[in-house]
Parts: structure tokens; sequence; C-alpha cells
């Protein structure tokens, strides 16, 4: 069995009380989690779920990335990966500058298209040929956008900044996704496009509901949906509206707001219909009757219904699905198999969400807590999860 990982997020958490001069006892008073999950969250014991780590960085007055850090350091450079992620940043900061004069652009159908096949790549989960292409088709937008501004560019360079924020989000670096956030905000603005500024709404709303701050990221899903009232209706604005109404069912998960999360999934589903078939074109969206499956799923895990997870996990047919939503619908039933006791299960599941998004699959922070928990589960633990705990740094 691989060795205890001393740097996980319980570890961090126990450091932060310790600096607030708090005991476990005083901090699990402030937070709606028991003194005995503390306690175990802090030893390894547990995994450290997304909810538990927003509750204890708002008790804590921090924010939530102080607890989970960047735990990917070392493999980000196995992986040759984090020397990818600082000409992403360098390229976010050319939004404002004169770049034409030393980048060439392609012609403007060759950015258009070499956008969508940035979206395309980052859907299959192929992180670093994505974060390899992303800030020369960054640079060459800006530049092009600037020369013979269009409708047609603005919008692709908003594509292109959604990517990075896709590719920076998944590889845990959330400083850096903002800003490609605020940049996709800049260039739906110059498209007026109001879709893809729905689109930023949505995004922003869920950052902040990684930090626990639902009424912020529910006041985002509806000024995104204000922004879809100045768009065209059809099923381009529904795809939109009904991702905004999913965004919010989430959030309201987080705050255990179960009427408002019954709500805002109904509307989706209700949306379903007029978005209609391949709605993936919609700015990638994918949205549809198994993305509001995907959605009721991380619902019921953030309320901690693990049975209801598992039984609807039982009717979705993930086969259908791009690489990236397979791999995360994996990752989530492997944490309530984990909760409800089927490790076996859970480790195949883990397994599966490898073999499907690799890239994806290590840096998700829910596979580092549940296969942190499976190893404290398992009185031996057997090769193949030595084996996956060994792959994600533990």
């Amino acid at each position: 069995m691989p060795a205890r990982d001393d740097d996980h997020t319980g570890t961090r958490i126990r450091e932060q009380r310790r600096l607030a001069r708090l005991t476990q006892r005083q901090l699990a008073a402030r937070i709606p989690y028991s003194y005995s999950l503390l306690n175990q969250v802090e030893c390894g014991a547990r995994p450290a779920t997304a909810d538990f780590v927003a509750a204890v960085a708002q008790a804590l007055r921090i924010d939530a990335a102080v607890l989970t850090g960047q735990p990917y350091v070392t493999e980000l450079q196995q992986d040759r990966l984090a020397a990818l992620v600082r000409p992403i940043r360098e390229a976010l900061d050319l939004y404002d500058l004169d770049v034409d004069a030393v980048v060439t652009a392609r012609p403007a159908e060759q950015l258009v298209a070499a956008a969508d096949q940035l979206c395309r790549t980052v859907r299959a989960t192929r992180l670093r040929a994505a974060a390899n292409a992303a800030p020369d088709l960054i640079a060459e937008l800006t530049a092009a956008a600037h020369t013979t501004p269009s409708t047609e560019l603005w919008r692709a360079l908003a594509s292109a900044y959604r990517s990075a924020h896709d590719i920076t989000l998944k590889l845990g670096y959330h400083d850096l996704s903002s800003i490609a956030l605020d940049r996709l905000g800049w260039a739906a603005d110059r498209a007026s496009d109001a879709q893809l500024g729905a689109i930023r709404q949505y995004r922003r709303a869920l950052a902040y509901r990684r930090e626990g701050a639902t009424t912020i990221g529910l006041r985002l899903v509806a000024s995104g949906h204000r922004m879809l009232d100045q768009a065209d209706p059809g099923r381009e604005t529904a795809a939109v509206r009904g991702q905004l109404h999913l965004g919010a069912a989430v959030i309201a998960a987080r705050a255990r707001d179960a009427s408002l999360v019954t709500a805002h999934l109904e509307q989706a589903g209700a949306l379903t219909g007029r978005a209609g078939t391949g709605s993936e074109a919609v700015h990638w969206l994918s949205f549809g009757e198994a993305n509001v499956a995907l959605h009721t799923m991380s619902t019921d895990i953030e309320m901690r219904r693990y049975d209801a997870v598992l039984r609807l996990a039982r009717t979705v047919r993930p086969a259908t699905m791009p690489a990236s939503r397979r791999a995360r619908f994996l990752v989530d039933r492997a944490r309530a198999e984990l909760e409800t006791g089927r490790t076996d299960a859970s480790l195949a599941s883990l397994v599966e969400a490898r073999r499907v998004a690799p890239e994806q699959t290590r840096y998700h922070p829910s596979t580092r807590e549940t296969i942190s928990g499976l190893v404290h589960a398992a009185r031996r633990a057997p090769e193949t999860l030595s084996g996956m705990a060994t792959w994600v740094g533990l």
C-alpha cells in the first residue's frame, strides 16, 4: 500500500484551523458537519468533499483554494503540462495590445475552424494538445479581430478564451481560469453576443459555488437570464437558458435548498425539447436530457443523497456522451459508491474514468479524494488501488 500523503486537503484544513486558533469542536460548531467528520477529514480517513471545503473556507474566512491548493504540481511537471500554462497566461494578456505587427494570422475562416477544433480537443480531454494549441490561436485571433474586426472573429476569440478557461480549470489553475472568463466577457461584448455573455455568467457562478458563495452565484445566473432576454428566441437561446438553470440547481444544492434545486431542474428539463438535438453546436454546451441527468446526480451528491445518485446512474448511458462528461459521470459515481460502502465498484469506476479521459481524471479533485478514501478503507490495498494512488500522487 502506498504511504499516506501528508499534503492533502485535510492537512491544510487542520493548519488553517490552528492558525485561526480554533479547536476541532469549535470549527465543527461553525459548519453544517459533525465534529466526527471534521476529525476524519483532517486525518485523511474521509475525503474532503467540495461542499465540505466550501463550508470550512467560509467559516475560516479564507479562499477555498487555500485549502485545496494545487496538489498536482509534481504530476503536472511529470506530464510536461505545467510548462504549457505560462504561454496561456501570456496569451490572455494580449487582449489590449497591438499584436498585429508581430503576429501573422491565418484567414478568418481557418481561425474560426481552429477555435472549433480547440473546443473539440478540450471535450475529448486531450489537455496537453489543447494547452499547446491555445496560446498561438488566441494570439492570431487577437491580431485578426483588431485588424479586421467582425462578429465572426470576436465570437471565435471568445470561444478560444472559453477553451483556455476550461483547460486551466481542469488543471487546477483557478486564478487563471477567472482571467480567461474576463477575456471571454470582453470578446462577447465586442461580438454583441448575448449567449456568450450568459455563458460567461454561468461559468462565473460555478466559480462562486466552489467557494460556497451561493447568493452571488445565483445572482450571476439571474444576470445571465437577463442577457438572454436580449437574444433572439430559439433553440440556441433555449440551450443556454437551460444550462443556466442547471448551474443554478447545483448552486442551490450547495445551499441545501432542495425546493430551489427541484425548481431549476424542472425548468431545465422543460427546455430540453425546445433546445432539440445537436445542442452541442450551441457553444459546445451539450445541453439535453443526459446533461440534466448528470446535473441531477451532482445535486444529489451535494446533498449527500448517495443512494439516489446510484439509482439515477443506472439509467444513464455514458457511452453516448463526450469523453469529458463521461469521465465526470464516472468520477461522481465512484464518489457515491465509496460513500455507500461499494469500494470495489468505486475503484472500478475510477479505473474506467482513467481509461476514458486520463488527463482530466488524474487532475480532478474528486479523484484524489475518493482514492484517498479507498486507501484508508482498505485493510490491504489491491494492486490496482496502489497503482491508482501512485498515479494521482498519493
